[in-house]
């Protein structure tokens, strides 16, 4: 746990971040983490404004099945099948994660203290299941700072627009390309439009895009490593911020455009960049690497709990450090691009393994709790 002294004397980088206007969310969940009191401490000690959830947090979680006993045993006793039971305990965790956060929700107008669920990634390219799940976790959880995730495939951009025509907020996942994140912008954009033909209050809709980060470094360096040449190794460490910065430019065309201005003019809320995977995976690089240097104002960042720590321990907070780089980030990949590292090879991979590491997860969650239901003496579906 995290003693009030400590939090005050390492604040210092959390709050010079959220100050730039970069809004600290954690991504992580787990039951023990809510009744425990810790999440609540993080909100109140680390500047935690907001939590994130993916398919792989969820399996690492009631894989464990450390404080979900109870829940099982119950759902056991009904006789549920295990997709239905791991919705009851995943839903039930958001939910409570929301009601923590709400004060938070509250005093920002909704703009943070938000919770993420994630539509089952089974059906990543399915848009109307997509769609339909999206409507029910909503349901299911039953609070107004959700926000359900929805992949950036090609399937889950109509869905995206769907869904926020309905009035429900998203957080969209699995962004790599630069390419990709504009037709998620357009397909917010073209939502709104649509909530607003039906007459929906547009300022009550919020949305997050999550751009992935380190996955890029991690593919792109180890092809440089490969490589070998001195070229090729001094670019290792810096496609990945590139590709961010060049997002968060996009972000700000997109939204000064002409087609926005109607859209503001209605009270409607600009879909902000999130950072994504910003867990340093390459101990060679400073831990608080994804952190220090994409601070930008109107961003989300969403930390495993160790970054988080990492940032107030030793953060280098130091203004903004992504508007400035546009032309040094087009300079860096296009280098990678000269040393024969297809861009557009490179994500569309990274985006097929996100979505498959998160259906592998899915389903050893799935595993695990048919094993616990089962072995209380229900034959689980």
């Amino acid at each position: 746990m995290i003693t009030v002294t400590e939090a005050t004397a390492n604040a210092g980088a959390l709050k010079r971040l959220s100050d730039e206007g970069v809004s600290i969310w954690l991504d992580d969940l787990s039951r023990r983490r809510i009744e425990s009191g810790n999440l609540a401490e993080l909100v109140a000690t680390r500047n935690v404004v907001g939590v994130t959830t993916n398919p792989s947090i969820f399996q690492a979680a009631i894989g464990s099945g450390a404080g979900y006993e109870e829940q099982l045993a119950d759902l056991a006793v009904r006789g549920v099948t295990v997709d239905e039971a791991v919705r009851m305990m995943t839903t039930a965790d958001v939910r409570a994660a929301a009601d923590v956060l709400r004060p938070v929700y509250e005093a920002t107008g909704g703009r943070d203290g938000r919770v993420s669920i994630e539509v089952d990634p089974r059906l990543a390219h399915d848009t109307r299941a997509t769609v339909a799940e999206a409507r029910q976790l909503a349901w299911l959880v039953d609070r107004p700072n959700v926000m359900i995730k929805i992949p950036a495939t090609k399937a889950g951009l109509p869905a995206i627009t769907e869904v926020i025509g309905a009035g429900i907020s998203v957080n969209v996942t699995l962004i790599f390309s630069l390419e990709r994140y504009r037709e998620v912008m357009d397909a917010y954009v073209a939502g709104l439009e649509k909530a607003q033909a039906a007459g929906l209050d547009l300022s009550g809709i919020h949305s997050v895009a999550s751009f992935f980060v380190s996955r890029v470094d991690s593919e792109i360096d180890k092809r440089l490593t490969l490589l070998g040449t001195d070229e090729a190794l001094a670019l290792k460490g810096r496609a990945a911020l590139a590709n961010a910065r060049l997002a968060y430019e996009a972000y700000e065309q997109v939204f000064a455009g002409a087609r926005w201005q109607a859209l503001g003019g209605a009270r409607a809320n600009r879909q902000r960049p999130l950072w994504a995977s910003t867990g340093v995976k390459d101990p060679a690089y400073k831990d608080t690497l994804y952190v220090d240097e994409l601070v930008a104002p109107g961003t989300v960042n969403t930390m495993p709990e160790a970054t988080l720590n990492a940032v107030a321990d030793h953060g280098d907070v130091q203004g903004d450090t992504v508007t400035g780089g546009y032309a040094q980030a087009r300079a860096d990949l296009a280098a990678v691009e000269r040393l024969g590292i297809a861009y557009d090879e490179v994500v569309r991979q990274l985006e097929d393994e996100g979505v498959a590491k998160f259906e592998v997860a899915w389903q050893e969650l799935l595993d695990a709790v048919t094993k616990s239901l089962n072995s209380k003496g229900v034959d689980a579906e």
